[in-house]
């Protein structure tokens, strides 16, 4: 495909010194080389004697992979450089010898030394030991755009260019001294319009017959095309395609040096900023219109930054990072942030689309003598979480007691996987009993976390985090395969029992479109009786997901159960159209029955009202954080069926729920 492309540019507009059969030969071997050794292809350009750098450009032209390009475009300066420095050695010796064989035989050698001279490629010029150039060749003086007399009218110094190396006239002091015999560097020249070309200048020092240094003959090579193709590549890999500004590699860059020349005291700062919303204009309004929001995103952050010591880049997506070397304190990154974040509240007009933005930024401000380039970054992600997880369109400064809560929470979260596999995670038991006779009817299975370092751990430790990392699939598995592991040995130890185990489930876990496969399959390997599974959801999870996998469950006769009632937007009318046979209370109405009338009459109102309701439609109802016996008797005397809580037992290890099973059945758990 390569071979194929590369033939199509190379032959459009470039000539090419090779018949159609070498070309092709060629270029097969090229893109046969170009996975496994990139700067090869470069080397072999030249080798091929293809060093017109038109063909470079055409070559990596059609390469996505930048890397792969900037590794031609490598091996290509290299292979031309030492072809170059072959070349100009060559030349040095042919002139060196041309030159001493002029002072054996002068009349001998003078044709030679002249048709080397005049007809070199290279620029070659030879200067006094005061400095005055004496003679050029034709190819030196159309370099810098004069002519031949104007050169030899010019002395060495003329030839100065601000950018000339600090030592290049050391180097040469030490050249017509006779301390050294050469020197070569690369060098700019103006030229007589005014423009600047770029030379790999070697200068020799020509000595005379007892030594004595006599004469210098420097040699130039135009390699004014091979850096500005150098520049464009570099551009290219510290720069944003997109914006123009610098990118994640370019920011790491400035930010080391910042910290490599810092001072004792100096300070840095950070403005980490993620545009809020920015999926849902690139879903509606399409990507081009997000790419041009961006770009216009760019400017309005590029005009908020000081040029002098604050840059503005783009590292990700619709991520930016705004750096601060050695603000004069926290206050000046704060009025950043809220000069971006003002800057940004103004409407942007995107062709025809009118649109607004915001954003949530991360402000770190720091003595760098206390941290890191690495830990700066650090933590203005994370702050930048904690921005967003606050309501976006805001900034937050870093607190290191929350960034040191929130590096908790995802060391905890990184290791769930792990804790899965190493099976940290246990099940312990709730009891669920009838209020009408004091029998145990069910159980609740809550899972633990049994941390080696911080000991047991409670689900809303971890559970939320779970939930955005996606390690609640594979646990939500565990925890419901254990469960019913427990409760078909329950069913075939204590039968008259008829013992149902209950099992949360989250958002994620009830859309996830393999969960009817995965409870069916489980149910089979396990043996438990679909009849003694209820699967808990919360009202958001049942409200929210289509209802046909709920009534697969449903007809395999597994119970499907509201847990928390009340603290959603679900309502009785809508749930008698889905699979539902339980709602459970949620805590703090049954709290409410604790106080004492008139102040408990209202929420005793909403239960009955609930309750009756609930029975209409043919639901059941089990109270939750039951744990008074006035708070049970007052439930029981409004219809509830089914009573959870301290009062009740407190959740327990799988051998305690046997024991009990054990020693009363099914009754007697009160």
């Amino acid at each position: 495909m390569f071979a194929r492309r590369w033939r199509r540019e190379l032959t459009r507009s470039i000539f090419v010194p090779l018949d159609s059969a070498d070309l092709d030969a060629l270029l097969e071997r090229l893109a046969a080389l170009l996975p496994d050794d990139p700067s090869g292809v470069g080397a072999a350009l030249v080798e091929a004697h293809l060093t017109d750098p038109s063909v470079l450009e055409a070559i990596i032209g059609v390469l996505d992979d930048r890397t792969a390009a900037a590794a031609v475009a490598a091996g290509y300066a290299r292979a031309l450089r030492a072809a170059t420095m072959a070349e100009q050695e060559r030349l040095n010796r042919a002139v060196l010898d041309a030159h001493a064989a002029a002072e054996r035989a002068l009349r001998a050698s003078e044709s030679r030394m002249r048709a080397v001279f005049h007809n070199a490629a290279v620029g070659i010029g030879v200067s006094t030991m005061d400095g005055r150039i004496v003679r050029v060749n034709q190819a030196f003086a159309d370099l810098l755009g004069y002519t031949v007399e104007e050169m030899t009218g010019l002395r060495v110094p003329d030839l100065a260019h601000p950018s000339d190396p600090p030592d290049m006239w050391l180097l040469y002091e030490e050249l017509i001294a006779g301390k050294r015999d050469a020197v070569r560097l690369e060098k700019a020249y103006y030229r007589a319009d005014g423009g600047v070309v770029w030379a790999d200048m070697t200068s020799s020092l020509i000595r005379d017959d007892d030594g004595a240094p006599e004469f210098t003959i420097a040699m130039v090579q135009d390699i004014t095309d091979r850096l500005r193709l150098q520049d464009r590549l570099e551009h290219q890999a510290t720069h944003d395609p997109l914006t123009g500004m610098p990118n994640r590699a370019m920011i790491a860059d400035r930010l080391d040096r910042i910290f490599a020349e810092a001072g004792p005291d100096a300070r840095v700062g950070v403005c980490f900023l993620d545009l809020d919303g920015f999926k849902r204009i690139n879903d509606t309004l399409g990507h081009q219109v997000g790419d041009d929001l961006l770009v216009a995103v760019a400017d309005r952050l590029r005009d908020c930054c000081a040029p002098a010591h604050q840059i503005a880049g783009r590292v990700s997506g619709d991520e930016f990072v705004l750096l601060v070397d050695d603000p004069d304190g926290p206050h000046e990154l704060t009025r950043l942030a809220a000069s971006v974040l003002a800057a940004l509240s103004r409407p942007f007009q995107l062709g025809r689309h009118r649109t607004r933005i915001s954003a949530s930024i991360g402000v770190v401000e720091s003595a760098v003598l206390d941290t890191s380039p690495a830990e700066l970054m650090k933590a203005a992600d994370l702050t930048l979480y904690v921005a967003k997880s606050e309501g976006r369109g805001r900034y937050v400064t870093y607190d290191a007691d929350r960034d040191a809560r929130q590096a908790a929470r995802y060391a905890l979260a990184a290791a769930m996987p792990d804790a899965l596999d190493r099976r940290e995670f246990t099940l312990v038991y709730q009891p669920l009993v009838s209020l009408a006779d004091g029998r145990l009817t069910g159980v609740e299975a809550l899972v633990r976390w049994q941390h080696p370092e911080r000991g047991e751990l409670g689900p809303d430790a971890f559970i939320p985090l779970a939930e955005e990392t996606g390690v609640i699939l594979p646990l939500g598995r565990w925890v419901l395969e254990e469960a019913c592991g427990q409760a078909a040995y329950w069913a075939r130890a204590f039968p008259s029992a008829q013992l149902s185990v209950s099992v949360n489930m989250t958002v994620s876990q009830v859309h996830e479109p393999a969960l009817p496969a995965d409870v069916e399959k489980i149910l089979t390997r396990t043996g438990l009786d679909p009849s003694l599974l209820v699967l808990e959801l919360t009202e958001s999870a049942v409200m929210d997901n289509d209802s046909a996998p709920l009534r697969a469950l449903a007809e395999r006769g597994i119970r499907i159960a509201i847990d928390d009632f009340g603290t959603g937007y679900s309502n009785l009318a809508y749930l008698r159209r889905l699979p539902v046979h339980i709602l459970k209370l949620a805590g703090p109405f049954v709290d409410g029955l604790r106080g004492v009338p008139p102040a408990s009459e209202v929420d005793e109102q909403i239960v009955e009202t609930i309750v009756r309701l609930a029975h209409v439609i043919g639901l059941s109802v089990t109270a939750e954080a039951v744990e008074t016996r006035p708070q049970a008797d007052r439930l029981r005397a409004l219809g509830c069926d089914t009573g959870q809580g301290w009062l009740f037992a407190r959740p327990q290890r799988a051998n305690e729920i046997t024991e009990l099973l054990r020693r009363t059945g099914s009754a007697g758990a009160t």
